[in-house]
């Protein structure tokens, strides 16, 4: 990835070690900073800084395969990512993950890949593949794979499950950091989780959450994504607990990547008066020290990795460069696009009204409750709505909808319940991007129209979908169901075009409604979900019935 170009910059210079700003010529041979001489303030208008780095990502949720998320990633100022590709591994396992691996080599960027630990995250749902200790181990011996991801399972870490704590031990043997995701998880529990040798967590949505966890040794990951956005809770911790904190997006949809990454995080930490200092180490310098990463931090010998900015005030990315190569100038990028061909794993047939009828029964009907801002959930109770067939329906007026998993792998029994707040006053929306085990997830006002959404992706054997009476739109995802490869800023506007009809035609007021969808089948994260198997209880990892007393 290094070139063989050689070049001076003049500018005043962050370093993150020193704590200093200090106006100097940096000399870049061979993509290394080989020469720092001091220069005069008059010759410098614009500033340097170490290149940003996402401390947790997953890059398929941006739907975009790696090279073209580092396409866009680098206006912003990117340079690395922690990557955890759980999500193509969950549908093609071992395989997936050396797909990612493949595509990410082939352009200027650092891409930081973990070894997925949780394959499926849980038993209780279908995925398309599955990595037990074995695989983690031999992807774990690589050296392009740095660290074990998310271990999700915290209820098997908690109990001493002997294959979650396999996987643990061979990173330990690798000398490999361990990943952590245990939301809620706190005080003495959180520290017998930390003390299986889990050193990060990015799953906090309290601030008295964060600090049992980092008193119990943990790095926090202060977390703002398309769905999840937890920066308003956490964002003490910059001055707080500064050593502590890395600066992550976790998922992150395209017209979101398209306006801005990491940078923005920083931007609005700056803004509430934090320590310059202390806010870029939580973006670059803190995360390279966790992970032993070899990214440049604007000292003599390191590579040339950093980014120009015309101001700390404005902050606007005027050039990013990744082992002396200029990978965007000015709100544009240099890294050509890579068209790579799809792999996937799709069973495609047709479903059928019939097979999402839910039979009434007495009681009331327990009802998923999404939150806005949130990957949590909440448990309702309330009053069930049926046909003259006594079919349980959507009831659109009350903003009670009817959601659907149907199993994407073989043939099964589709899962039914209802979910509130989604919004949606006609239509329907459909995925194949539903955590972790991404079969197809829809959710809608009619039966038919449910139906009609999840054919639609049975056809085009993965994708986004969002219909009503009138009109039909689908985003097709023909790699794993999760990603396009086509041009990234084709595919935000593509995205864009999708999103402002949920909102502005079939009524949704949600930031995020695809992303919102997609985590409510991420049965590791609490309270209610639903996976291709039935209706989840997070809080005590076991299915319940639809219907409560």
């Amino acid at each position: 990835m290094a070139t063989t170009n050689t070049f001076r910059i003049t500018a005043q210079c962050i370093d993150l070690l020193k704590q200093t700003i200090l106006p100097q010529t940096l000399e870049i041979e061979n993509g290394i900073i080989t020469r720092i001489t001091p220069a005069t303030d008059e010759a410098c208008t614009t500033f340097l800084l170490p290149g940003f780095i996402d401390a947790h990502v997953h890059v398929e949720s941006s739907l975009l395969i790696p090279s073209e998320f580092a396409r866009m990633a680098v206006v912003h100022g990117t340079v690395g990512t922690i990557s955890d590709p759980h999500e193509i591994a969950n549908v093609l396992g071992v395989f997936g993950v050396e797909y990612m691996l493949r595509n990410a080599a082939k352009v200027p960027f650092h891409f930081f890949f973990g070894a997925p630990s949780c394959v499926p995250a849980t038993v209780f749902e279908t995925a398309g593949d599955t990595i037990g200790p074995e695989g983690v181990e031999y992807l774990l011996k690589r050296p392009d794979i740095w660290y074990l991801a998310e271990v999700m399972n915290y209820p098997g870490v908690l109990n001493g499950d002997p294959d979650m704590l396999a996987k643990i031990a061979a990173a330990k043997r690798c000398g490999k950091p361990v990943d952590g995701h245990a939301p809620g998880l706190r005080g003495e529990e959180a520290m017998r989780y930390a003390s299986a040798g889990i050193t990060t967590d990015h799953e906090c949505f309290t601030l008295e959450e964060a600090l049992d966890k980092i008193k119990a040794g943990m790095f926090i990951q202060i977390r703002e994504g398309s769905a999840a956005r937890n920066f308003d809770a956490l964002h003490t911790l910059l001055g707080s607990h500064p050593e502590n904190v890395m600066l992550c997006s976790d998922d992150k949809h395209p017209d979101n990547l398209l306006e801005g990454h990491i940078n923005v995080q920083v931007k609005r930490a700056l803004a509430l008066g934090y320590n310059l200092f202390d806010v870029l180490r939580a973006a670059s310098w803190n995360v390279k020290q966790h992970y032993n990463l070899p990214v440049g931090m604007l000292q003599l010998g390191d590579a040339a990795d950093f980014i120009e900015i015309d101001s700390i005030e404005n902050f606007n990315i005027l050039g990013t460069w990744i082992q002396g190569e200029q990978v965007a100038a000015h709100g544009k990028t240099n890294i050509h696009h890579h068209q790579e061909v799809p792999e996937n794993r799709f069973h495609s047939r047709t479903v059928s009204t019939d097979e999402i009828f839910l039979q009434a029964q007495e009681g009331h009907l327990r009802v998923i409750e999404a939150l806005e801002g949130q990957l949590i959930t909440r448990e309702l109770h309330l009053p069930a709505r049926c046909n003259a067939e006594a079919n349980v329906v959507s009831q659109p007026d009350q903003d009670i909808l009817k959601i659907v998993v149907v199993n994407r792998y073989h043939d099964a029994p589709p899962a039914v319940s209802f979910i509130k707040n989604l919004g949606l006053k006609k239509g329907a929306i459909a995925s194949t991007v539903s955590h972790d085990s991404h079969n197809i997830i829809a959710a809608g006002c009619s039966d038919e129209e449910i139906v009609r959404a999840i054919n639609l992706l049975m056809i085009s054997q993965g994708g986004l979908c969002a219909l009503d009476q009138d009109e039909e739109h689908v985003l097709a995802l023909p790699v794993a169901g999760l990603m396009s490869n086509d041009d990234g800023w084709e595919v935000a506007r593509r995205y864009i075009h999708l999103d402002a009809f949920v909102k502005e035609k079939l009524g949704s007021p949600l930031r995020a409604p695809f992303m919102t969808l997609s985590f409510m089948a991420l049965l590791v994260i609490p309270q209610l979900k639903l996976s291709d198997k039935g209706l989840f209880d997070g809080s005590t990892f076991r299915f319940t019935s639809n219907w409560a007393e």
